[in-house]
């Protein structure tokens, strides 16, 4: 058999604990570490099979990995061994002198979660009152140690109005990047954020936008769990005025789509060790304690049908079905099937 290429990017949820309580939460995080975690050893095992691979980037994150009493070790590890790695946070937990140690463990970037403008929306989004402002304290700290950092922030019908002051928030703050996650009711969202994700309509309005607003933006925008975004930037044919247009292709399914299980796409492993195509769609591929990571990539029938891309419905008979694909994880989550139509899609 063949080996299938490895993914670019592997997130890795080395942590179920978090100090937040957030009500989308994809990783259903706890108070408290599971009992099962991947051990400090076994940590290190799975990062040297990942560099050995081929793997490029490597994500940490959780929970919240600043509550991993080992997280530093673990991200100065990957670091060493030739991983572009990066950090998934809050925010909450970062002053100046933990920035300046995360950056000395080698890590390249940090996505710091922000949700709104309004401090009393973020907090209630994040389940604990005055996180806004310790997240926007992180965020200076990071700037203050000259630690990249880039905000990630949920769109969802309550916040949609806020995305074009989350914007401007993103670049004053100093970030490098925004990310606008398309939200999909799985994981905790399934009950706290039942109907907030966006219609198609609405979808089609903020991604038409955010193409658009690209042109002037001095930073990248990516929208994870949206495949649909990349074909507005290339059916509008936008040039951003501040960075060439080539690193627009660097967005992880820009002319590919949905990257969950794709060669040179994504990949996520939890706290436990368990695999799954993406953190959208938590289909249970096996776990690197039983089976090692390569394995597992190489020979699962799930990741074998999402990589046929023979897709039902309007999907399977749409002209980008191998460069959209749809968000095989709200299909999943709102269909029961992966292979299903993406019901957000606004695409005839």
């Amino acid at each position: 058999m063949t080996d299938i290429p490895p993914p670019f990017m592997v997130s890795y949820g080395i942590t179920s604990k978090c100090n937040l309580n957030c009500k989308h939460c994809y990783a259903q995080a706890t108070e408290e570490a599971a009992h099962d975690e991947l051990s400090t050893e076994e940590a290190r095992e799975l990062i040297d099979e990942l560099a050995d691979w081929g793997a490029k980037f490597l994500v940490l994150d959780g929970g919240e990995p600043l509550c991993r009493p080992d997280f530093l070790e673990i991200a100065s590890y990957a670091s060493s061994k030739g991983l572009m790695t990066g950090i998934g946070s809050n925010g909450t937990l970062i002053d100046r002198a933990m920035a300046e140690r995360i950056k000395k463990a080698g890590v390249q970037s940090i996505a710091i979660s922000i949700d709104s403008i309004r401090a009393e929306v973020h907090d209630t989004f994040r389940g604990k009152k005055g996180a806004f402002y310790q997240a926007m304290n992180g965020v200076a700290a990071c700037r203050e140690a000259g630690l990249p950092f880039q905000f990630g922030m949920v769109i969802r019908k309550q916040t949609l109005s806020e995305v074009s002051d989350m914007l401007k928030l993103a670049v004053e703050s100093g970030a490098n990047a925004a990310e606008f996650f398309d939200l999909v009711e799985a994981g905790r969202a399934k009950i706290e954020c039942r109907g907030e994700s966006l219609s198609p309509e609405e979808r089609k309005q903020i991604m038409e936008w955010l193409a658009q607003a690209q042109i002037d933006c001095p930073i990248i925008i990516r929208v994870p769990a949206c495949p649909m975004y990349p074909l507005v930037l290339q059916e509008r044919k936008i040039k951003p005025k501040h960075f060439p247009a080539e690193l627009l292709a660097r967005i992880p399914y820009y002319g590919r789509g949905c990257a969950a299980g794709m060669p040179f796409g994504y990949i996520r492993i939890a706290p436990n060790g368990e695999v799954n195509p993406c953190m959208l769609l938590q289909i249970d591929l096996g776990n690197i304690r039983e089976k090692s990571i390569q394995d597992i990539w190489n020979k699962s029938p799930v990741l074998k049908q999402l990589r046929s891309r023979e897709l039902e419905g309007k999907c399977g008979q749409c002209d980008y079905k191998d460069t959209c694909a749809g968000c095989r994880g709200r299909a999943y989550e709102e269909t029961g099937d992966m292979l299903a139509s993406d019901p957000g899609c606004w695409i005839e």
